[in-house]
Parts: structure tokens; sequence; C-alpha cells
């Protein structure tokens, strides 16, 4: 009686192991350098990441593109699903169709919704991510054939992060939309971009699609030091934490509304911000000593070729601090908060 007990739970378990591994066959990616996995590496743009001390606690201390010390959240989030514990960049000459078949990242760091976005330091833009999408599912179909490739399509996980550049490095830094937009009518118009990408991906095959809100931006070490440097201290900008909260808000009632619009569809929203927020005020409760400075460099305003192997200060244990560089946070940070974006969201689509 034991032997079959044992059998029948072995059967059960084996099941239950392939239902999941059919539910989610891959995880693919699109956004910023929250995510970015080295597309930027293959493109003309002065925001890159692939050099020392970037992946120093990567596999192999490979500095992949990864705008961090290690993985990015895309790459937990694919662990989690019993995938690849890494999801390759689309434009990395490493990789071909056979790895992007269980994962793909079409991230760019420096993008965002708005196309003005990826202007401003001459990233990919969204709809350029979009195209290079389109031509995966041309690849993948020739590799596996129409009705295996379509089942990959159909059930992966789509991770959508971006947002934060549309109001750091364009709203608020060029003159451009804020000539036009009060910073509701820019939120309005950024959600308006988002509703309809994820409409389009949809149209292409999209189903369980997970929508990324925006962290406390406003914490962010190179905001912190604009206020050190005007005489506030290094105090969080609230007003940019304040902008991330509202869009949040915003963000939470699009995906009720594309739930009920898209036939067949789990649209989920991934909020970052409090876990974030948790882990900046009370960092010593998550194992970390430094949550206002990051380790590279001064940790103040130095990310991309401004951190490099010859920058004086870095930190030896990037693991004590939140942020690895001004804009950007360690590995530790990006674990803990994929965690809990899994545990509490994300895993609904296992």
């Amino acid at each position: 009686m034991a032997l079959l007990t044992y059998l029948v739970l072995a059967h059960l378990l084996l099941s239950l192991t392939a239902t999941g591994a059919e539910k989610v066959p891959a995880v693919i990616v699109f956004g910023d350098s929250s995510v970015d996995a080295g597309n930027n590496n293959a493109i003309s743009t002065v925001l890159k990441s692939n050099f020392a001390p970037y992946g120093r606690d990567f596999y192999g201390g490979q500095a992949t593109g990864r705008f961090s010390n290690g993985r990015v959240p895309s790459d937990f989030i694919s662990e989690a699903f019993g995938l690849r514990p890494f999801v390759p960049a689309y434009l990395d000459p490493m990789y071909n169709i056979s790895d992007f078949a269980v994962g793909v990242n079409f991230a760019s760091a420096g993008t965002g919704f708005d196309n003005a976005t990826s202007d401003v330091l001459s990233v990919i833009p969204l709809w350029k991510e979009v195209e290079y999408y389109k031509d995966y599912q041309t690849k993948l179909r020739a590799y596996l054939g129409d009705q295996k490739a379509n089942t990959i399509l159909t059930q992966s996980v789509y991770l959508i992060s971006l947002g934060t550049n549309d109001f750091l490095e364009n709203y608020y830094t060029m003159p451009g939309r804020r000539s036009r937009f009060t910073i509701d009518q820019y939120q309005d118009f950024i959600l308006g971009i988002a509703e309809n990408f994820v409409k389009e991906i949809y149209g292409l095959g999209a189903r369980k699609i997970s929508l990324g809100g925006l962290p406390p931006m406003g914490c962010l070490p190179l905001e912190r030091s604009t206020n050190f440097l005007g005489g506030n201290g290094d105090a969080c900008t609230e007003t940019y934490n304040n902008v991330a909260l509202g869009f949040n808000v915003k963000m939470t009632g699009l995906v009720a509304k594309l739930n009920e619009e898209l036939p067949g569809a789990k649209v989920l929203f991934s909020n970052p911000y409090f876990i974030f927020q948790q882990i900046i005020r009370r960092p010593s409760f998550y194992g970390f000593d430094v949550s206002s400075v990051a380790c590279c460099a001064t940790g103040m305003f130095e990310m991309g070729y401004m951190c490099n192997r010859y920058t004086a200060f870095t930190c030896t244990d990037a693991s004590k601090y939140v942020f690895w560089d001004a804009f950007h946070p360690t590995e530790k940070t990006n674990r803990i908060i994929s965690d809990h974006l899994f545990k509490h969201v994300l895993g609904g689509f296992a």
C-alpha cells in the first residue's frame, strides 16, 4: 500500500511539474535598463555597461551589459518559473533561436514608452523592440514549426518594465514634453502608449502579460545627490515619488481595463514601489548597510561609463548596498524585489 501511495504521489508530482513547464515555457522581456540584458551593446549609444566592474558578480564575472553587479529581475523571474537563471539579450551574438525559445530579452537601457525618451540617448525605442519581437516570432516558427511556436508565444510570460526614464530622463530633463503637458497629462499620455503597446503584443499572441509599475524614483542616489548639492541633505525627492505613486494608481486602472477588453488575456500589475521603498527605508532589516548612496565610485552620480574599473572608492561587497550605481539596484536588491513580486503577483501565471 505504501509503495502504491508513493507511485501515485510521484505520478502526480510529475504531472504537476509537466503542467507547470507547459504553462510557462518562456519569459519574454520588453523594457529599459531595469531589465536590459545587453542589447545596448549592439547599438551606437553612450549608455552601456559591458565593462568592469559591471557584472562582477554575474556568472564568470562577465559584464554582459546588465546595469548591475549581477543579475536583473527578469533573470530571477525566469529562474522562479523553473526556466534558465538568466534571459539572454536578443542582439547578443552568443545566442541563437534555440536559446531564445525558452526566454528572450528585447529591453534597451535608456528607453521608455515615449519615443522621445529613446531619442535622448539614442537607444532602442519601444516600437523597435516590437519589431525585434516580430522577427523573433518568424525565427521561432521556422525553428519549431507553427504549432509549437504558437504554443510558446501564447503561454509565455511577458514582462514589461519601463517608464522611469520617461519621467527622469525625458519629462524632467528635456524641455519638449514639459512644454506640452502638465505632469498629470504626461502620465495619461504614457498610459495611452502603454495601453496600445499591450494591445499590439496581444494581437501578436501574448496572453500572460505583466505590466511593471514605477519604483520610488525620487530615492535613487542620483536624485538624492541633487538634494544634497542643493543643501537639502540626502533625503528622497518626494515630488518624484508622488509622481510614481500617482502613475501606479492609474496603471492599476489600466490593467483592470485591459483584462475586461482583451478576451483570454491575463494582465497583472507588478508594482515594485512599496517593497523597494521598504528596503530603502529599513536597509538593515534586509541585510544592507547603505541605501542612500551606491556601491560604484562615490555612489552619488556615477553610472555607465562613469562607473568603470578605474573609478576610485567602489565598494568591495555590493551585497551591503541597496544600489549598485546611481540609478540601478544591486543584484541582491533585484533578487529581493523579484522574489516578492513572484510570490505576490507573478506566481499567478504558473
